[in-house]
């Protein structure tokens, strides 16, 4: 059984632990964007929100609604959740398995920046195949590692 001062001291892992952290952060300021854009131009999904913030009786049913900047902040958001938690539960396993630092960083960074780049090229938003690269080089990472802790750690 792994101690817990020897978890803190395995390098690869407290560099998940970072980059992890710095990941999930921006995926929950995605939120905010989220509640932002949706305050900002008063669109709402929910009868409740549009009664809130919008105004009384058939008012408020106005800004039960869609918008372009809205749905497009959301799926931004919608693709952090589909690509960071496998990042999260397979980067995790991975971290554990120790694998060489450098190759680990270098695979936890540049998932990093593709998130990063793909919520900029998402927002903006920036010509294709911004966005599609991005997504790519973040879903090959974390295909990567799982190769990589299949072929060292394979137990089947």
């Amino acid at each position: 059984m792994v101690d817990l001062t020897q978890l803190m001291e395995n390098e690869v892992f407290m560099s998940f632990a970072s980059y992890t952290t710095i990941i999930l952060s921006k995926m929950m300021f995605m939120s905010i964007v989220t509640a932002f854009y949706r305050l900002t131009r008063k669109v709402f999904t929910n009868p409740e929100d549009s009664v809130v913030f919008g105004g009384k009786g058939e008012n408020a049913k106005k800004y039960l609604r869609t918008d372009d900047n809205v749905e497009r902040v959301r799926r931004a958001h919608l693709n952090d959740l589909e690509n960071i938690v496998p990042f999260f539960g397979i980067g995790l396993l991975y971290s554990l398995s120790d694998p060489d630092l450098s190759t680990a960083i270098l695979h936890f960074r540049l998932f990093l920046g593709a998130r990063i780049y793909h919520t900029v090229a998402y927002l903006l938003p920036l010509p294709q195949p911004n966005r599609a690269f991005s997504f790519f080089v973040g879903y090959g990472v974390t295909l990567s590692m799982a190769y990589r802790l299949l072929k060292s750690r394979l137990y089947l």
